[in-house]
């Protein structure tokens, strides 16, 4: 089944961008990177959406449909995911390398924007922190539903208490080979058991499934691979910018004890929001508080707005 028949439709269908581009990241790969909204002549605030495991630009479709009208919105495919080829390297430095190579292919030197990252997202702006091109690019960050380390042992997928056979049974779960197959009722029972609150509508958790379905099932289980190991306290550190932390209270994959340690450790955290019966999901699950904090952070701390044309290096190329 292609990536495209799995493309989410009606509200969430993912906009068509105002342009394209393919940008190269440090190791060669290949990453799809869309541009909405506004000519950066109109000095539209910039802001750059990093989606999550398993999922891709389509991700973000409310907030790009919402933001375009007035900002420049940013959104790419992490490698493997979407539209962006799968690359053998897996681990956060990549991802802060594709991020950095975002940032230098999209904003003008100088150029600052907001920086909202979820789930995977949100890791990947905690890998990049100590980065040079993301301090030259990042004004302020979103982290949703994210966190930093102990991502298996604090999952609570698996109705068990904590401890060794809950911490085991959640890795394989994660780690699972086993394809998706196509998105049925009990798929869709299981993805919203898992990932999202039991108020979520029924045609956004079908949007979501249809994203989900759609990664690789050799992506979805190398990246698990990284996630089971993930350390980026150091990065928690480093992210010397403002930032804001969403969380779900009904979130299984990463509970809010990760919010509110990232709360805690952030050397800027500027809030912590915790949205009461959401799950993990929360962009999808809670387009309207995920796009207002967007907002919030553009206003308050969106920054030099530089002039949005893209760099004419050899590391783009145009049409994905």
């Amino acid at each position: 089944m292609s990536r495209t028949a799995l493309r989410p439709a009606g509200p969430y269908a993912p906009p068509a961008p105002a342009r394209e581009l393919t940008v190269v990241s440090a190791d060669g790969a290949r990453l799809h990177v869309e541009v909405h909204g506004p000519d950066g002549d109109a000095g539209a605030p910039a802001v750059v959406l990093a989606h999550g495991w398993t999922c891709s630009t389509a991700f973000w479709a409310a907030q790009i449909r919402e933001l375009a009208a007035d900002h420049r919105v940013i959104a790419y495919d992490q490698r493997g995911h979407g539209r962006s080829p799968a690359s053998p390297v897996c681990g956060t430095d990549a991802l802060a390398d594709d991020l950095e190579a975002v940032l230098a292919a999209t904003l003008a030197p100088g150029e600052k924007a907001v920086i909202a990252g979820h789930s995977m997202g949100g890791m990947t702006v905690m890998a990049a922190a100590g980065r040079p091109g993301f301090q030259e690019h990042a004004a302020a960050v979103l982290l949703c539903s994210t966190g930093s380390s102990r991502l298996v042992a604090r999952s609570t997928v698996v109705p068990l208490r904590a401890g060794r056979l809950r911490t085991g049974l959640t890795r394989r779960v994660l780690g699972s080979r086993a394809p998706l197959g196509p998105v049925t009722p009990l798929a869709l029972r299981v993805l919203k058991y898992a990932t999202m609150g039991r108020r979520s509508a029924p045609h956004v958790v079908e949007a979501c499934a249809r994203i989900v379905h759609a990664c690789p099932r050799r992506v979805r289980h190398s990246w698990s691979q990284v996630l089971d190991l993930l350390d980026l306290d150091h990065g928690v550190r480093e992210l010397r910018v403002p930032a804001a932390v969403v969380a779900g209270t009904a979130d299984r994959l990463t509970p809010p004890v990760h919010a509110r340690s990232l709360a805690a450790s952030l050397p800027q955290c500027v809030g912590l929001t915790e949205l009461p019966g959401i799950g993990h999901m929360t962009p999808m699950e809670a387009p309207e508080q995920v796009t207002g904090k967007i907002r919030e952070l553009v206003a308050a701390h969106g920054g030099v707005r530089g002039n949005g044309k893209d760099n004419d290096d050899a590391r783009i190329g145009e049409g994905a």
